[in-house]
């Protein structure tokens, strides 16, 4: 059988699934110094890591390629996949929230309102459950700076600390959900792999549960 492969989003969540597998007693030294290499052995070899970029460790996920990922909640909302989340890893924790000026009246006032964000299907879906007539415009960098130019009302966006808002004269507004690392699986690695899924959920679970009773 080939060895289990388990999709990981580079960046922030890299270091934090290093720690966490470390503290699970699965072996991953690779990965705490990658260099350019995006195929990585851990567990001694039993499993491989494969670094992505967020969405496209959902891609991978959920075609097959590999069985398990790691990967924001944000993703996982914003591209409304098909995989299983079948563990909340607990770290990389913010949340999305509407963001403006302190005196914008965007909850309140009826008329059309302009709202910029990375994240056009989780703002769409929010805008449509508060039943707030919203037009939505894509931005890629910087979205503090679509309300400083005037090119929109609000954000929506992730919220760690808060302040890159507060340095650009802005203030959460309204706080939409939580959002942390998810341990994702597709349908079927669940069912050919269930064992070897199940006993490293475990074990990640068990680390989850330890680093969160230390803090």
């Amino acid at each position: 059988m080939s060895k289990l492969k388990i999709a990981i989003t580079k960046g922030r969540l890299l270091e934090k699934s290093a720690e966490m597998f470390e503290l699970a007693g699965i072996e991953c030294e690779a990965l705490r110094n990658p260099g350019r290499q995006l195929v990585l052995p851990i567990g001694n070899g039993m499993m491989e890591a494969v670094l992505a970029k967020s969405a496209d460790v959902i891609t991978y996920t959920e075609r097959g390629v590999c069985e398990l990922g790691i990967v924001g909640k944000d993703t996982i909302m914003e591209h409304a996949t098909n995989l299983y989340e079948i563990l909340d890893l607990g770290f990389g924790r913010c949340r999305f929230a509407v963001a403006g000026k302190p005196d914008t009246d965007f909850f309140t006032d009826g008329s059309r309102r302009v709202a910029a964000t990375k994240y056009i299907n989780v703002s769409k879906r929010y805008f449509e459950r508060k039943h707030i007539d919203a037009e939505l415009i894509k931005i890629e960098g910087s979205v503090e700076l679509a309300p400083l130019l005037g090119l929109a009302d609000v954000i929506v966006d992730l919220v760690e600390t808060g302040s890159t808002l507060k340095a650009n004269g802005l203030e959460i507004l309204e706080e939409v959900c939580p959002v942390s690392a998810r341990l994702v699986v597709n349908t079927a690695a669940l069912k050919l792999r269930k064992r070897e899924i199940e006993e490293l959920t475990t074990k990640l679970a068990a680390a989850a549960k330890e680093i969160e009773s230390k803090k």
